[in-house]
């Protein structure tokens, strides 16, 4: 299969055909690839296993950092990010027009009744099916990793832990519900009702293995068959605008990141106490009791970067269950000098999610008066 993404094409439509030839070509190397399917591998889920690996191991050692530098030199990742999400969602656009063709009720019911291990049990119309299917899971798959990489938030798809989070965001697993009710009012007012029924239904929370992906991907798919009168419009409207809203989700949920780990290399670099910072950070943290989740993203983050830039690990840091501000403030109280980057510290931490609420504004002016010792 292709290894590097699909570059855009000219804007607008001056040159379609071009980009008719770029879907073209990845429709010829999926149905090579949907050709060894068996009726097993779809209602499985099993085919989302074998696409998968074959989507993003080769791809992922040639596309880095440095691969979109050379394409795009001196472009902010926002310009670039938002270039490449309308350049997929055009392509998949592109893509749905070509399959319509497949989706009729009948197939439908053949993807009920499918069984048996062999590939030639799969009808010509179901396998144009999943010509589509697996043409927008990997362009999504792909356009996700793609933003992750343009705002150099570290993945590893060898890490079963780092593989998952993209499948998350690529396909708005767990945010299927925030995509439906916040992000598709980006979507014409027509189409939203199309968009709105292709994310309701079950939302997929916690995966336990591929194939359980690949049964929900497919699940959420057949929703184009289930409309009466199906037809070319229809498919490519969806297609694009699913894969809109996939892109759009992935640069929110990576943009977000990339601020986090921006803010976390800051914070140690300016930091005169690296060690008393993550203590302070983490006071900051827990003084709500709850941990959201940018806090957490913060706190791993802020752990690795001293770690990498001042060779600190604090093994009772690691080990601490509940954290005691006394032991907070005999910490700073035992140090001389100029404090007052803890306090910014401070500060900062708690406006990671947000406002900063009483207990924080509390403990913070608490902090303040231990800063002011000489």
């Amino acid at each position: 299969m292709t290894d590097a993404p699909m570059d855009p094409v000219d804007n607008d439509d001056t040159d379609d055909d071009a980009a008719r030839k770029v879907v073209e070509q990845e429709r010829a190397e999926l149905k090579d690839f949907v050709k060894g399917l068996s009726a097993d591998d779809i209602k499985s889920g099993n085919w989302f296993t074998k696409l998968s690996a074959q989507a993003m191991n080769s791809y992922t050692e040639k596309v880095d950092w440095q691969y979109f530098q050379e394409r795009y030199e001196g472009v902010p990742p926002d310009a670039i990010v938002d270039q490449r999400i309308k350049m997929a969602s055009r392509y998949a656009a592109l893509e749905g027009a070509l399959s319509a063709g497949a989706y009729t009720a009948a197939v439908a019911a053949t993807i009920g009744s499918l069984g048996g291990a062999s590939p030639a049990t799969v009808p010509a119309a179901v396998a144009t099916m999943m010509v589509d299917v697996a043409f927008i899971t990997r362009l999504q798959l792909r356009l996700a990793y793609d933003v992750s990489v343009l705002y150099q938030v570290p993945l590893d798809v060898s890490d079963p832990e780092d593989m998952w989070k993209l499948i998350r965001v690529a396909f708005t697993i767990k945010g299927g519900e925030a995509v439906h009710k916040g992000a598709v009012k980006a979507v014409p007012v027509m189409v939203r009702p199309l968009v709105k029924r292709f994310y309701s239904g079950t939302v997929l929370n916690a995966a336990k293995g591929f194939p359980v992906v690949g049964k929900y991907l497919l699940q959420r798919n057949v929703i184009k068959i289930g409309i009466p009168l199906v037809g070319v419009p229809l498919a490519a409207v969806l297609n694009r605008y699913t894969t809109l809203l996939a892109g759009r989700h992935a640069r929110a949920v990576f943009r977000n990141e990339a601020r986090v780990i921006e803010l976390a290399e800051r914070l140690s670099k300016e930091s005169q106490h690296p060690q008393l910072m993550l203590w302070v950070a983490w006071l900051v943290i827990r003084a709500n009791q709850k941990i959201a989740d940018d806090e957490a993203l913060l706190m791993r983050h802020l752990v690795r970067v001293v770690r990498e830039q001042h060779q600190v690990v604090d093994e009772e840091l690691a080990r601490l269950v509940d954290i005691d501000p006394t032991e907070v403030w005999r910490r700073m109280d035992a140090e001389t000098g100029d404090l007052s980057d803890l306090l910014d510290v401070a500060e900062r931490v708690a406006a990671v999610d947000g406002d900063v609420n009483a207990r924080e504004k509390a403990l913070i002016s608490e902090l303040r008066e231990h800063c002011r010792q000489d």
